[in-house]
């Protein structure tokens, strides 16, 4: 049986295409499920509209408050009674064969409880813009040759590189995964599923671009924007803490990632050990002194152990910064 969960919040603009994607596909599911975080725009009256002649059942749940985004999908996913559940955002729009792929995959591979795939980036006219998710994330071919020997955690433990809208997954797993933490800055739903999944080797891609993502300014949860490159002169004359608090979250986000993780009791604590040695490395860039011949010591001590990788490719540049600024 394939469930979608469809989590909905003042969409209205975008919902009846995104519905009429998941009716058009070539392997039709059986259940749509969705759970509206109680909007104030069209979007139940359009959900309505589409249940009175969907060729499967919908299942409409208004919350009683709201919920914000992952604690609305977790909600959603425990009301689908499928076996297989697709992740599913309200202004989308799937591909014809996106069921179909992602269903034949998780029965030819039975040990892999998810799968993700790429997508296009369309806009608020469902134009495409010539840029795919992995492109505008840089899931590059290196990443995705890493994630299948065996290390998609290590991809993680840098970066969330899984869309939740390109997710499909086995409702078996969920029993591991719920309840979705909140309390972690940017691990939202879908970054959970993926983190713990990698860590147990059950979660796949295909390189195809199932779905158009959308990209516009009201949505709840997207891209954001590139961080611009700090230039050489801003690093001499900018003030030393605007360097140092992005340093300090970064350092607090991935502790707490690792001590979360930590108590998972299934999670095997050696794959574990290069975010331990991440957050310190951010910790120890956080903490250095403020006068910069103190500085090269612990400098070139993260430098010998190569933990400035941690940082960036280009791990030359975080190192150069940390000595000048």
């Amino acid at each position: 049986m394939i469930s979608v969960a469809m989590c909905t919040y003042n969409g209205a603009k975008f919902l009846s295409e995104q519905l009429r994607s998941i009716a058009d596909q070539t392997l039709a599911v059986d259940e749509l499920v969705v759970c509206d975080d109680r909007s104030n725009d069209n979007s139940i009256h359009i959900l309505k509209t589409f249940a009175a002649t969907s060729p499967f059942p919908v299942h409409i749940h208004i919350n009683e408050q709201n919920l914000g985004s992952t604690k609305n999908f977790e909600k959603c996913l425990t009301l689908c009674k499928g076996d297989v559940i697709f992740l599913c955002d309200q202004d989308d729009l799937w591909r014809e064969d996106k069921v179909q792929k992602q269903i034949d995959y998780l029965n030819e591979h039975p040990q892999t409880d998810a799968v993700f795939s790429d997508g296009l980036l369309i806009d608020d006219n469902s134009k495409p813009t010539g840029i795919t998710i992995w492109q505008e994330i840089e899931f590059n071919q290196p990443g995705q040759n890493k994630w299948k020997s065996g290390k998609p955690h290590e991809i993680l433990f840098n970066g969330f590189v899984v869309t939740g809208a390109t997710l499909a997954i086995r409702k078996s797993c969920l029993e591991r995964l719920i309840p979705f933490p909140t309390h972690v800055p940017d691990l939202i739903h879908d970054a959970w599923i993926a983190v713990v999944l990698s860590l147990e080797n059950k979660i796949d891609f295909i390189a195809d671009t199932l779905i158009m993502y959308r990209i516009h300014s009201s949505q709840q949860v997207g891209f954001g924007s590139r961080l611009e490159k700090v230039q050489l002169k801003d690093r001499l004359l900018r003030d030393r803490e605007e360097k140092l608090v992005p340093l300090k979250e970064k350092a607090n986000k991935l502790n707490e990632l690792y001590l979360l993780l930590r108590s998972v009791p299934f999670i095997p604590r050696e794959k574990l050990i290069k975010l331990y040695l991440s957050q310190k490395h951010f910790n120890r860039r956080a903490s250095l002194p403020k006068t910069r011949y103190k500085r090269l010591t612990p400098i070139l001590n993260q430098l010998v152990r190569g933990y400035y990788k941690f940082s960036s490719k280009d791990w030359w540049l975080p190192a150069i910064g940390d000595l000048l600024e």
